[in-house]
Formats: structure tokens, C-alpha cells, sequence
């Protein structure tokens, strides 16, 4: 059996992530790692604009490429709701439309030499000031307008203290900065069930086929992607991996959206500026959601960290994460496991966010070796696993995705993280003295060195150590003959 008591699961988690995570990359928790190239300046400090002072009733019309630009920020008439109603619509098409006549006239007089108005002195001035005398050219196709999100950014942070220890807990323990947690601000504003239209999910939006390089399970009965704390761990082995081929956290947090063959491209051509990149770098697919996904990282970072300053009505956090971690040695249905705990199956459910209908509503089994959420104290007052049900009362599970990736192991606390030995579970020692210990484990489809170590509580260095394995190996294969105990 496996499971860590409350209190102690920050403790367990640094020792583990330490242990099986894979040497730390070079990053410093310093802010001198989170540089502000002078090229995206006023990028970041329009992005604070957004997140911490522009509410959704304004609209800001502004230059796409010099975000300094900001020609108006308007208030929208009549109630103000999710979208845009008709009324809205049609003042903001209105605005637009006028803007680009504006900047359209400036452009034509200044190429036929005519006086310029009053107003079109005020664009023109504009944009030399902040893009030269080259920024005048094709200003009006360059005019976009952005709404302002200050209520979603503060409810986002509300929301945030629920994660925010424990995500920062994943990245510290690899070594990374722990300001890396703040990147859900930009990607869904912490919002649990957010999708996009190219089918990213969950609060880092993985896309199903990363999500599984990353050690995420993906499939119709369990979606990783949507338990955040199962996917900081993702995020944290991608932006590991991305910090160790590009070289700089810059490039890594914008390859987060532009991937980092993009990103190696672009490097090729300016090396480790941002900046440069963001000013001149032309490939595919760098458009102005690349080119400003760093400067909104940076915003987020200074806005959530300053709560005070922008929201000085008050945050109110949500209470961090005070959960018991279990990990499964056989596969059970919910109702099983709600028994077996005593507890609602729909409590169940609100805590473990990455099962899906077959598990909640169709009775499907909760795999092996998945990780299960339950209300912190559970597994003080039942310390046993739920035994396995007769083959004919569970029902089959889909065949589970390949893994591609060694697994990151699973962000199980929300304490100060200490770097002690793990605590075991007395039970569980107690029934190992009495049960005659497997010599052997065959590795099943899916399994992983971390899981195998971890279902016969044995550390992976132990693990390997048995198996006559290198220090950094991790590859296992379906079939393969591990000893597993002396």
C-alpha cells in the first residue's frame, strides 16, 4: 500500500522528485533567470494593462507589433456579459473601422507630402516614438484590438491558491524556477476544464500527443491533462527538457507555445535574444501570439505577485490542496473505492479531475498504478487498498496509449518541502514482515521504473541497483523480467 499522511506529503514529494526526476538543470530560483529583454518592455507593460488594470467594459485599440502604441481605450456601451453583445459588436467594428481610415489618410499624405491633421500628427507621433519612422508603414492593416480581463485575471488568482504551493513545490524540487507556476495565468487563467479549439485541455493545455511524451495518461477513461497537479509534473519535465535545448528560460517559456523546434529555428538565426526574435524573427506560425507569449508570462509574474497593488479590493484565495495521495495496485471501479473509503462517490469524482465518463457514469475500473486523490485524513482512518473485484464484476478497461516518455513523478503535497528521507507507512511495513516478498516483476504496458519502484517501496536507485541498471537509466520495456527484491 501506498500513501502519504497529512503534513508530510511535501516532504515525500522533494525526496522523490529529486530521486527519480533526473539531474536538475542550471536554472537559479533568481529573477536574474526571468530576464526583460529592453525589445519587450512595452509589450510587458501592456499585457499588465490587460491583466491587472483594464476591465472587460474597455477595449483598447493599439498597434500589434508596438504593443507601446495605444491609440484609445474605449468603454463599451450597455451590459457588459461573457462575449460581446450585437450593440458592442457593432461600437468596436465602428471603432476599428475609423481607426484604419485614420492611419490609412496619415500614410497616403505623408507619402504625397500633404499636411497631416491634428489627429494624424498624434498617430504619427505615436509611432515614431515607439517604432521609428519604419512603423508608419502599414500601421492600419497592423491595428488590433484587445479587451481587458483584470476580472478574470483576479479570479484566476483566487483560484491559484488551491495550486499554487503544490505547483511551485514540482518545479523547485527539479531545480527549476519556481516563477514557472504562474504559467497557467497565461494558458487558461486556472480554469480546470479549459479546451481549446485545437484540443488543448486543463490548466497547462497539454495537447493529447504531448501530454503522453510528458508522462501523462490520455485516453477516454483518464485524462491526465485535466488534474492540474498531475500536469505540473508534465510541465515541469517539458520545460526541463526545453531549458536543456534551448538554453535559455526566455526561449523556453515561448517555446511552451511555439514548440521547441520552432524556437531552435529562431535561435539558429538570433542565438538567445528575445528580443531580437520577437523584433525580426519571421518563420512560420510566429505570429503575435508567439511573439508575446513571454511578455505575458512576465505581466502575469508581476501582477499575481503584486495582488495588493492591482486588485487593492482584495483576493480571496482558495485554500490549498489538503489531499491524501494513493496510488493503485489493481484496477477498481469507482463505487468500489467509494466503499472501501466510505466516502461519496461524487466526492470522489470533484477531487480527481482527470476521470472521465466510463469511470464516473459507466462503471469502468480506475487503472493500476493511477493515482488517486482522497480527502486529507482517509487513509489514517482505512490504511488498507481496496482488494481487487472478481473478474466478471469489473469491466474491461480500454486498452491504454503507449507512454513515450519516463514518467515525472506525481506532486502529492503542499507543505514547506524538506530534503529528508520519505516517511513509510507503518501498516504497510507490518504486512510486508508478514507477506513472502515477489523476487520478480514482469512489466505490464504503461508501467513505468517509477511505478514499478513504487508499488514494491523500493526506491528507483534501489530498483536499478537490483537490476543491474546505470544510474540515469529509465527505460523499461512490456514483458521485461524485474528483480524486486534481494
Amino acid at each position: 500500500m501506498f500513501f502519504v499522511a497529512k503534513g508530510s506529503w511535501l516532504a515525500f514529494l522533494a525526496l522523490t522528485m529529486l530521486l527519480f526526476g533526473g539531474c536538475a538543470s542550471t536554472p537559479s530560483h533568481d529573477t536574474a533567470a526571468l530576464p526583460v529583454p529592453p525589445q519587450i518592455e512595452d509589450n510587458v507593460a501592456f499585457w499588465r494593462l490587460v491583466y491587472g488594470e483594464w476591465s472587460r467594459s474597455q477595449v483598447a485599440f493599439h498597434d500589434d507589433e508596438h504593443l507601446g502604441v495605444i491609440y484609445e481605450v474605449a468603454r463599451l456601451p450597455g451590459e457588459i456579459r461573457g462575449g460581446y453583445t450585437a450593440e458592442q459588436a457593432r461600437f468596436v467594428r465602428a471603432k476599428e473601422a475609423e481607426y484604419r481610415a485614420r492611419l490609412a489618410s496619415m500614410e497616403r499624405k505623408l507619402a504625397s507630402g500633404d499636411r497631416l491633421t491634428s489627429t494624424e500628427r498624434h498617430l504619427h507621433d505615436q509611432l515614431v516614438a515607439k517604432g521609428g519612422r519604419l512603423a508608419l508603414s502599414g500601421a492600419a492593416g497592423r491595428l488590433r484590438v484587445q479587451r481587458g480581463v483584470r476580472e478574470r485575471f483576479r479570479r484566476g488568482l483566487e483560484i491559484s491558491g488551491r495550486y499554487d504551493q503544490a505547483f511551485r513545490a514540482v518545479f523547485r524540487t527539479r531545480g527549476l524556477p519556481e516563477d514557472l507556476a504562474f504559467l497557467p495565468h497565461v494558458e487558461s487563467s486556472f480554469q480546470t476544464n479549459a479546451r481549446s479549439s485545437v484540443g488543448a485541455a486543463g490548466v497547462w493545455q497539454f495537447m493529447p500527443a504531448t501530454g503522453r511524451v510528458y508522462d501523462l495518461t490520455v485516453n477516454r477513461t483518464l485524462d491526465e491533462r485535466l488534474d492540474p497537479v498531475l500536469a505540473a509534473a508534465g510541465a515541469a519535465r517539458y520545460l526541463d527538457d526545453a531549458y536543456r535545448k534551448l538554453g535559455s528560460w526566455p526561449l523556453a517559456i515561448t517555446s511552451y507555445n511555439h514548440g521547441q523546434g520552432g524556437m531552435a529555428k529562431a535561435k539558429a538565426q538570433y542565438g538567445d535574444d528575445l528580443g531580437r526574435i520577437v523584433r525580426h524573427y519571421d518563420g512560420p506560425y510566429f505570429g503575435f501570439a508567439s511573439r508575446n507569449f513571454y511578455a505575458e508570462f512576465m505581466a502575469a509574474r508581476a501582477v499575481a505577485s503584486q495582488p495588493a497593488r492591482y486588485f487593492p479590493e482584495g483576493v480571496a484565495y482558495e485554500r490549498p490542496l489538503d489531499y491524501d495521495q494513493l496510488v493503485l495496485r489493481t484496477a477498481v471501479p469507482i463505487h468500489h473505492l467509494a466503499r472501501h473509503y466510505g466516502l461519496p462517490a461524487q466526492r470522489l469524482e470533484n477531487l480527481n479531475l482527470a476521470w472521465r465518463t466510463p469511470i464516473t457514469r459507466n462503471g469502468a475500473a480506475i487503472p493500476a498504478g493511477s493515482t488517486v486523490w482522497l480527502p486529507a485524513g482517509t487513509m489514517a482512518r482505512v490504511a488498507t487498498q481496496p482488494g481487487p473485484l472478481p473478474a466478471r464484476v469489473v469491466k474491461a478497461e480500454p486498452k491504454p496509449e503507449p507512454r513515450l516518455a519516463q514518467a515525472t513523478p506525481k506532486p502529492v503535497s503542499r507543505s514547506t518541502p524538506t530534503p529528508n528521507s520519505a516517511p513509510k507507512p507503518a501498516l504497510a511495513q507490518a504486512t510486508r514482515k508478514k507477506e513472502a516478498a515477489p523476487q520478480t516483476h514482469v512489466v505490464q504496458p504503461n508501467e513505468t521504473l517509477y511505478r514499478v519502484a513504487l508499488r514494491y517501496d523500493l526506491s528507483v536507485a534501489e530498483l536499478r541497483r537490483l537490476n543491474r541498471m546505470k544510474p540515469d537509466e529509465e527505460t523499461i520495456r512490456t514483458g521485461q523480467k524485474l528483480r524486486v527484491s534481494g
